[in-house]
């Protein structure tokens, strides 16, 4: 799959999730939730890559694309760049890529969780869904196995739990 805009047709957009995905597996095998991201310059250069860090550094703000933009450092320009992750942006992420004016996102999947998409595109983020099976698979399996530290990441506290996810 390629980007419809001319100065990226020739991206590749797999290629660029595999990055991520490795991040994902790193955070997994850490014992951390599978959320992996890089951020890339329009030419396809990886800028930086993370993984979501939450369990591991025992901070809720430590997310996968925050991880990967921190890695990247500070750029002159975002509108040009690429955040591409395995699973959609959570409010918070959505809030870094509008905030600094990141023009593209990039998701593996939005089947396990559906984050600010429609709210990115409304504010003229390009989103692409690639609806990666790879990455459909390690987070929904992640979830079955720990629940409670997936409700915690998303935001959802114990006793609401049942309640926010109807």
């Amino acid at each position: 799959m390629t980007l419809s805009l001319p100065d990226r047709a020739d991206l590749d957009l797999s290629g660029m999730l595999d990055v991520a995905y490795r991040q994902a597996r790193i955070g997994l095998d850490e014992g951390g939730i599978p959320i992996g991201a890089a951020l890339f310059a329009a030419n396809g250069t990886v800028l930086g890559a993370g993984h979501n860090r939450r369990v591991q550094a025992d901070d809720p703000s430590a997310h996968g694309e925050t991880d990967a933009f921190r890695a990247a450092g500070r750029q002159q320009d975002y509108a040009s760049t690429i955040m591409v992750t395995t699973l959609s942006p959570c409010w918070y992420c959505s809030g870094l890529i509008r905030q600094f004016g990141i023009g593209t996102v990039v998701i593996g999947e939005h089947t396990s969780f559906y984050g600010g998409e429609d709210w990115l595109r409304d504010h003229g983020v390009e989103v692409i869904v690639l609806d990666d099976e790879r990455c459909t698979e390690m987070m929904s399996s992640y979830i079955a196995a720990n629940p409670a530290v997936w409700n915690e990441d998303i935001g959802i506290a114990p006793a609401n739990a049942t309640e926010r996810q109807a």
